[in-house]
């Protein structure tokens, strides 16, 4: 494996000159490209108009139907955390618009797989629904829609996911990505989708005046924690329009007008929901959330955020915290064994193909998907992992690195071996696929190859982007505070990073894999700083004398005492 480079930003600079945590925080936005700070989280009314997505009156028309003639709503959404927060949301909202009957249906990853397959149709077919309305799915779902037709069911797709040649044939679409569409933010996530499609059915049903004393018209904003929650969650692009939907849902759920579920997730997880952030949706309340469908069934995480009563919501955050730790325990199994199998290939990475595909026999398919993440970040390479779907097939999951398109890379390998792969779909940095057992030799091979094709023999060299080097003055709880609050960070508008050269005081492992430091304050006066490396245990050898380190600035809060404290993304010995 080869070291990453620490790469400075151009306007690496201008940060020795700020003199107070505001001054940092604006040239960190200029970083980014944002010169005026109010910029970087301005209100709703700065959002892309609905009326930009194709196929959005279609989509109203027929939704306003069903809603003003008392039909049957049957949300049936995705399995992970966008999908369950988009279900959540097409819920709560469609009940507040007046809709008589609403109800859900996630299918089971293990049962059913991804989508709106015509075995979930002929599952749903019972309930009666008058109109099928999927979530975070369905733009590939042409065998499942032309099902529903031949039931007599109308199907709308809201999706986000890249479509294929074909559109299926449904009564509406909602999807800034399908073609044709002129919504600016191609970056919307699945909830986000279903977040505008309320909004423009609230505006139809109040201009044909359904609203009035009997039922009064919702405040959809008051349901941008889930908005806020799902689109973390799916790691979208953190574009002008998405930063809007999260700091508005944070700035809810920090009020105190959140759900009870979303508060009771990040309660569960040790974080104070008046002080929550984006981090906080991203690693405490979303894999807690995620947790559910990977393991048994994501309709206890739905629940979650349906419910109402505080102390059902608690109940039910604690069944999908205990889901999360069983869900740790078998990533590290997995990735154990999965370490083992490349250890025997080469020691340090160098002769392994470019593009890696691994199994094993007994490994859960719902976290195959983490573990193709873990490996991927050690190793710098499209990574996918597959396990047995117990149907005869194996299901795999694929993670890649900027720059290498992996659900392209899988599209040639099935162009150029018809019958390969069975089925498949996804993103740019993550993609799904299903295969016969005994076809995993030959894909193994012809995806190496296709990304051989796109980044040579290895990959390139890794990279750490940093901000530059923190002025030792800012380096304080209260520079932390602000940049906590000073969000939404994510992808495409990162949280700022820096990097230094700090004398190593003391070193311990916590909870076996995380590596505790103390190094030297910027002056005498200052005492000691924290630092805290997840997962960076095995560096311990190399954590002593100076070291050059790359981190955030964050806030620890230890039974109310709260400090600075860094924490750690890369260490390596003081050239």
């Amino acid at each position: 494996m080869s070291r990453p480079l620490i790469r400075r930003a151009a306007s690496a600079a201008a940060l020795a000159a700020a003199r107070t945590p505001a001054e940092l925080l604006s040239r960190l936005y200029s970083q980014r490209g944002l010169e005026d700070a109010e910029e970087a989280a301005p209100g709703l009314s700065a959002l892309h108009p609905a009326s930009a997505l194709r196929g959005i009156d279609e989509a109203v028309d027929l939704l306003v139907h069903h809603i003003r003639g008392g039909g049957h709503l049957l949300i049936v959404s995705d399995y992970d955390a966008d999908g369950a927060t988009g279900g959540a949301l097409a819920v709560r909202g469609l009940r507040s618009l007046g809709a008589a009957q609403v109800s859900y249906l996630i299918p089971s990853r293990f049962a059913f797989g991804y989508g709106l397959s015509p075995a979930v149709v002929d599952a749903a077919t019972p309930r009666r629904p008058d109109l099928l309305i999927t979530v975070d799915n369905g733009i590939a779902s042409l065998a499942g829609v032309a099902r529903a037709a031949e039931l007599g069911i109308p199907v709308m797709v809201t999706d986000h996911h890249l479509p294929g040649e074909r559109l299926p044939d449904a009564a509406a679409i909602l999807n800034p990505n399908q073609p044709g569409c002129a919504f600016p933010s191609k970056h919307l996530a699945g909830v986000g989708v279903v977040f505008y499609l309320l909004v423009a059915a609230r505006a139809r049903l109040r201009e044909q005046g359904w609203f009035g004393a009997g039922r009064p018209e919702p405040n959809l904003a008051d349901l941008l924690d889930l908005v806020a929650l799902g689109t973390v969650a799916d790691v979208v692009t953190l574009d002008r329009n998405n930063r809007i939907l999260v700091e508005q849902g944070l700035r809810r759920i920090r009020a105190g007008r959140c759900s009870p579920g979303v508060r009771a997730l990040l309660r569960i997880g040790g974080r104070d929901p008046s002080r929550a952030t984006a981090t906080d949706l991203a690693f405490v309340a979303a894999p807690r959330l995620n947790a559910a469908g990977r393991i048994e069934d994501m309709s206890v995480g739905v629940e979650c955020l349906l419910t109402n009563d505080p102390q059902v919501a608690a109940d039910l955050a604690a069944q999908l915290d205990a889901l999360n730790r069983r869900r740790r325990e078998i990533e590290g199994e997995m990735k154990d064994e999965a370490e083992s199998s490349l250890a025997g290939l080469c020691l340090d990475g160098a002769a392994l193909p470019p593009g890696l595909c691994l199994f094993g026999e007994d490994w859960h398919q719902g976290v195959s998907g983490i573990v193709a993440a873990r490996i991927r970040e050690r190793y710098h390479r499209p990574v996918i992992a597959f396990a047995n779907g117990g149907d005869g097939f194996l299901r795999g999951s694929a993670r890649s690195v900027e720059g290498v398109h992996v659900r392209d890379l899988i599209a040639l390998v099935d162009r150029q071996d018809p019958g390969l792969i069975e089925r498949f779909g996804g993103h740019a940095m993550a993609a799904g696929l299903c295969i016969r057992p005994e076809a995993l030799p030959r894909f193994r091979e012809a995806f190496a190859e296709a990304v051989r094709a796109v980044v040579g023999d290895r990959p390139p060299q890794p990279e750490i982007a940093s901000d530059g080097a923190l002025p030792q003055r800012l380096m304080t709880l209260e520079t932390a505070e602000t940049l906590r609050i000073a969000g939404p960070w994510g992808k495409g508008f990162p949280e700022p990073r820096f990097d230094g050269t700090f004398d190593v005081l003391s070193a311990r492992l916590v909870g076996e894999r995380h590596l505790k430091l103390r190094l030297a304050g910027p002056a005498a006066e200052d005492g000691p700083i924290e630092a805290i490396g997840f997962n960076l245990g095995e560096q311990i050898s190399e954590a002593g004398g100076a070291v050059r380190l790359a981190y955030r600035l964050d806030v620890n809060d230890y039974r109310g005492n709260r400090s600075a404290q860094l924490i750690l993304e890369h260490l390596e010995p003081a050239a």
